[in-house]
């Protein structure tokens, strides 16, 4: 069921279960008691999510996902470059996440298991796709396929880092952050350099550059 009406539920229901994830897990039982508490009939709820464990799973990932991109519509990002700005993607993502970080840790023990993988690799897509968009991405080329895997790699080790963070505000996770994305500059700095210098390479020498 997709309508703006059933997102807008689904969203509340997640809100609303959150509380109990850690106790419950993400289980039939606790969305039930989720939407008694919010006027939502049982049976309806269930409805919303029919496949159970995993389609909670994947609303509280994508109703993270509409926590970050509704943030970042209204955060001043022009006069930040694109890694600040990533940065601060995954800065607000951590921040909604973080009284929730055992549902994160339940949620994540979910799309672990070898049947849900495809869901997980989906899941993680629409983050990074979402988050290219509202930085400001507008890549066609084969960078926005390159692009959305290294976001990817980053997304997924700093969630691992983060939910074992215990530092005071997350400081080590956003040191972490900064510290990757510093690295991934330097190899795309790299890269750029070697295509600038294929550039300069006789003509038939550039037949070997890959095309785009």
């Amino acid at each position: 069921m997709r309508s703006p009406l059933a997102e807008s539920e689904r969203d509340r229901l997640i809100a609303a279960m959150l509380p109990d994830v850690p106790f419950d897990g993400w289980s039939r039982p606790a969305l039930r008691a989720a939407a008694a508490r919010i006027g939502i009939e049982p049976a309806e709820a269930v409805a919303l999510f029919p496949c159970g464990a995993i389609d909670l799973v994947a609303g509280f990932s994508r109703w993270a996902d509409r926590q970050v991109l509704d943030r970042l519509a209204t955060a001043e990002l022009d006069d930040l470059r694109t890694p600040e700005r990533i940065a601060l993607a995954l800065r607000l993502r951590f921040d909604i996440l973080s009284p929730w970080r055992e549902a994160v840790r339940r949620g994540l023990s979910v799309l672990a298991l070898p049947l849900n993988a495809p869901l997980a690799a989906r899941l993680l897509y629409e983050t990074v796709d979402g988050m290219w968009y509202a930085v400001g991405d507008e890549a066609t080329d084969f960078s926005f396929y390159t692009k959305r895997a290294t976001l990817a790699g980053l997304v997924a080790a700093a969630t691992l880092y983060w939910l074992d963070d215990r530092s005071e505000g997350f400081a080590n996770t956003h040191a972490f952050i900064e510290r990757r994305l510093a690295d991934i500059g330097r190899l795309t700095d790299l890269r750029r350099g070697f295509e600038e210098a294929l550039d300069r390479l006789p003509n038939p020498f550039r037949l070997l550059r890959p095309t785009r």
